[in-house]
């Protein structure tokens, strides 16, 4: 790790959070599909609080009990990598199962403000050790995990 740069660390880790948030960033991707919509944010831009209400899979959670719970990860992922406590109990996050529109819309921009702050935060950290680079890359794996769990959601629902 003490070869590699932390601006070329946080470059990278920041363009792979992006992917996972927004989509990718061009004819390529890491993990993602192509589609300019195949991010977190493009996946549940369209869904209207109903569709983000409906129990699916085998524990019967919503997309937006899997929004709120990412919200909540990303907030501790975010004060982990300041030096703030490492506290890893979200049983709390999973708190959220149904909402109304005002909920709906208020959920989705608090999820854009614990990605932007975690991205402000990975742009700007310089010390990178393991346990700081361990919090980001489970960050982005944790985002990958619940987009996928989203989008099998989705197509239970027929979406």
């Amino acid at each position: 790790m003490s070869d590699v740069p932390p601006v070329v660390l946080a470059t990278l880790l920041t363009r792979i959070l992006r992917e996972a948030f927004e989509g990718p960033p061009g004819p390529w991707t890491y993990f993602t599909d192509i589609s300019a919509a195949a991010g977190v944010f493009g996946t549940i831009g369209v869904l209207s609080a109903g569709e983000a209400s409906r129990p699916a899979g085998p524990a019967q959670t919503t997309i937006a009990g899997h929004v709120n719970h990412l919200c909540s990860s990303l907030a501790l992922t975010t004060r982990a990598i300041r030096g703030g406590p490492a506290e890893r109990d979200r049983s709390t996050s999973w708190t959220v199962t149904a909402v109304d529109d005002a909920k709906w819309i208020e959920l989705r921009a608090r999820l854009r403000r614990e990605y932007g702050a975690l991205l402000v935060t990975l742009e700007t950290h310089s010390k990178w050790d393991e346990d700081t680079l361990g919090d980001a890359i489970g960050a982005i794996a944790h985002t990958a995990y619940h987009l996928g769990a989203i989008r099998q959601r989705l197509a239970v629902q027929g979406g």
